[in-house]
């Protein structure tokens, strides 16, 4: 069940910036909160020990009680950004107080990961890090200086493709380190 809350979650998610775009003109701010505080309230009762299960649904359920409260459309635009910081949160506290959270991925697949690996998966994650920090300074801009169209490119497509790039970037380097090692 929880994954499925996930992946309901990830697809509201992608369709929040165009929701908000074509919502906003029509529908309270206390509508998308409810319905993303729902989405929220199900992730945190579903979570077992996933790391940043429990505290990143009650940063976003805090959003949506401010949201509903404030009921301003403007604060529709900054979820993108609460987002972007609570994977910058994931990221860089699985760097502090370890292991990180792409090790932690990566021993799924592999548990005795050869030490360059971890290494590797160290300076993997702070490149995730790196790319939320930008991501949510970049989200913050457009929210508070572009129009509703430009935020809604950002939001709903380029960030998306960006991420998908770093992804599929990271994979590429990967294949290639584990052939010279």
């Amino acid at each position: 069940m929880s994954r499925l809350i996930g992946l309901v979650l990830v697809l509201a998610g992608l369709a929040y910036p165009f929701a908000v775009y074509f919502g906003i003109e029509h529908l309270s701010p206390r509508v998308f909160a409810l319905l993303l505080g729902g989405l929220w309230l199900a992730r945190a009762l579903s979570v077992r020990k996933r790391p940043g299960g429990r505290w990143m649904a009650g940063a976003a359920l805090a959003f949506c009680l401010l949201l509903a409260l404030a009921n301003t459309p403007a604060l529709l635009r900054w979820y993108p950004v609460l987002i972007s910081l609570l994977m910058l949160g994931l990221f860089g506290l699985s760097l502090v107080y370890g292991p990180p959270l792409v090790e932690r991925l990566a021993r799924l697949r592999e548990p005795e990961l050869p030490e360059v690996a971890v290494r590797y998966t160290r300076q993997v994650t702070k490149v995730w890090a790196l790319f939320f920090l930008c991501n949510g300074l970049l989200a913050a801009a457009l929210t508070l200086w572009a129009p509703l169209s430009w935020w809604t490119l950002y939001n709903g497509l380029i960030a998306y493709a960006l991420m998908g790039l770093l992804f599929a970037g990271e994979w590429l380097l990967r294949q290639r380190v584990r052939r010279h090692a």
